[in-house]
């Protein structure tokens, strides 16, 4: 399946969707498998004390024998003893092994996630993800780690008991297996049911988790305009319409529970009577009545807690089918079979005839662009907004690939080379610099893993954010919120350049990196940014001229075009669109 996610899991097979769904307890195999004989011994004891419930009742009611009493009694406590020590085991290592299974399904799927490109996450809300993250994986968690041993359970105990059953009375045994065709049609009329009703019901509970969510991330925006009662409105809204469906499906499982219930015991009702009769004509003893009756509610409790994990289990492969089309969804960026080794780069960037447009969008976002950077060069991206500028670097970064041409980095095609390696050549600093909740030693760390404390102190030093840092109660390890919202912009931004320095980047992109500071952070952070693009290949985003007035090359692009192409001052000379920009920043400056 491609990033459309138009192929459908549902098409797959319900048993191969089980299959692949118990698949992720290979690897937990031996303590699943102690478990199953825990399971199976556990179960065998407890179709051995209707039987010698039997016998404690004949012993009491007929043959009036205090020590068989006492005799049956002791071995049906011992037998009560020994199972509940299996039943510990069953219970502890088969839960193990589901909420293990659960942990790596979550790890997973997000491991997959972050390796799809940036075209899946245009098209998809964070709150809808995250809501497969959570509730998805939640509603498959109770399957794994309890309903598959229970079912186990209790259909050793269901097949244990008719088998005894018919051994003991074939006549009662009829009558009670005639409620066995009508209940497995119920059940495949409401499991189907209720699979329906459960996939619709976490869909509109993703759908209710993404508007939360914007809500919650724009929630300066939200309060600015008032339009709280109007966002609360929305997710109610939402909410509502999961609500419905989940009490359909809470319906649908009730119809199914309550006439499967009624089957049983209906059945049950009429081996007591045709039990009964037989007690009074002296065919059997009470006492085989009481083991038929304790086997047969044995195999009514089994049937029953069946037909309830039958209903959960349809549940959980509504919530399977979304999970598994996230896990089928293949990157539209194709990794190469054999990766150009990296190397030593020089960091000569070329775009070489490169057309590109959005699959959503049918106009061209750039258009025959040809444009070569030379190893330690600063080119500097200029043009009104929608002019491609950023597209530009994406395409360097290969977060998507062009429709026409190639871009080249030392002469080799960027979709040649593996991601990590591509994007490990690389650091971006961009207008608004995404921090992670942390400490600012962290966030710092994030360009380089392995640096050392004393690199991250001598990365803030060159990025002019050591001095601000030290005044910080906490220093390096004070707390930076989320997004980076306890810091201000301009030191948010030199936190990120510290960030790229420690990267040590061959290729910098500077995107918009000091549109958004006052005079004073902008003189701090730009000095920062020399010192940072200093014996580097750098490509600069820019809408405030001034910073770029000393560029090596200077782009100008208009709807997806190279128009112009040079110096500042030759721009200036030439008098054409880039010095139509500067003349109209200058106008909107006085």
């Amino acid at each position: 399946m491609d990033e459309s996610g138009t192929d459908s899991v549902d098409k797959m097979p319900v048993g191969a969707r089980v299959r692949r769904l118990l698949g992720y307890t290979w690897p937990y195999r031996v303590r699943l498998g102690i478990a199953l004989v825990c399971l199976a011994i556990g179960s065998g004891l407890g179709l051995l004390y209707p039987a010698y419930f039997g016998e404690v009742i004949d012993a009491a009611f007929k043959d009036k024998n205090v020590d068989a009493l006492t005799e049956h009694s002791l071995t049906l406590v011992a037998i009560f003893a020994v199972q509940a020590v299996f039943v510990f085991f069953r219970h502890y290592l088969v839960s193990w092994v589901g909420e293990r299974v659960v942990a790596d399904m979550r790890v997973q799927l997000y491991r997959h996630l972050v390796t799809l490109s940036q075209t899946y996450f245009h098209k998809r809300r964070t709150g809808e993800l995250l809501s497969r993250l959570a509730e998805d994986v939640g509603k498959i968690h109770g399957t794994v780690s309890s309903d598959v041993s229970m079912a186990a359970r209790n259909f050793l105990s269901l097949v244990g008991g008719v088998g005894i059953l018919l051994y003991t009375n074939l006549q009662l045994t009829l009558v009670m297996l005639a409620v066995v065709p009508p209940l497995a049609l119920a059940t495949v009329f409401f499991g189907r049911k209720i699979r329906q009703l459960a996939r619709k019901a976490q869909d509109e509970l993703a759908q209710a988790n993404a508007e939360l969510q914007e809500g919650i991330a724009g929630i300066e925006t939200v309060q600015a305009f008032t339009r709280e009662d109007h966002e609360v409105q929305r997710y109610s809204v939402s909410i509502a319409r999961s609500f419905d469906l989940f009490i359909k499906r809470v319906l649908a499982g009730a119809w199914f529970m309550s006439t499967s219930s009624f089957l049983a015991f209906s059945a049950i009702a009429g081996i007591f009577f045709l039990g009964g009769r037989m007690v009074a004509t002296d065919s059997i003893s009470p006492g085989d009545l009481t083991e038929f009756m304790l086997y047969t509610m044995m195999v009514a409790a089994a049937v029953g807690a069946m037909a309830g994990i039958w209903a959960r289990l349809q549940a959980a492969l509504g919530a399977t089918a979304r999970i598994f089309e996230i896990l089928d969804t293949r990157s539209d960026l194709v990794e190469p079979d054999t990766p150009a080794p990296i190397g030593e780069l020089k960091g000569h960037v070329s775009f070489e005839a490169v057309g590109f447009s959005y699959g959503d969008r049918d106009a061209s976002v750039l258009q025959d662009v040809s444009l070569s950077i030379e190893p330690g060069q600063t080119c500097a991206l200029v043009g009104s907004s929608g002019s491609g500028k950023t597209t530009l670097a994406r395409l360097l970064q290969r977060m998507y690939d062009p429709s026409e041409g190639q871009v080249t980095l030392d002469g080799v095609d960027v979709r040649q080379f593996a991601l990590a390696d591509l994007r490990g050549a690389m650091a971006v600093v961009s207008q608004e610099p995404i921090l992670f909740s942390g400490s600012i030693r962290d966030n710092i760390r994030y360009g380089n893993l392995q640096a050392s404390d004393a690199a991250i102190e001598r990365a803030a030093t060159l990025a002019n954010a050591h001095d601000f840092i030290s005044e910080f109660p906490d220093g390096y390890d004070t707390k930076v919120g989320e997004r980076g919202v306890q810091l201000s912009g301009g030191q948010r931004q030199r936190v990120s350049i510290a960030r790229a320095i420690l990267r040590d980047p061959k290729v910098l992109i500077l995107d918009e990196a000091t549109s958004a500071l006052d005079a004073k952070s902008e003189g701090l952070v730009q000095d920062a940014l020399e010192k940072l693009q200093a014996g580097r290949t750098t490509l600069v985003i820019a809408h405030r001229l001034s910073t770029i007035r000393d560029a090596d090359r200077i782009v100008v692009l208009d709807r997806g075009r190279i128009v112009e192409s040079g110096t500042h001052p030759d721009l200036m000379a030439l008098g054409g669109a880039y010095s139509e920009l500067v003349a109209r920043q200058a106008e909107v400056a006085a």
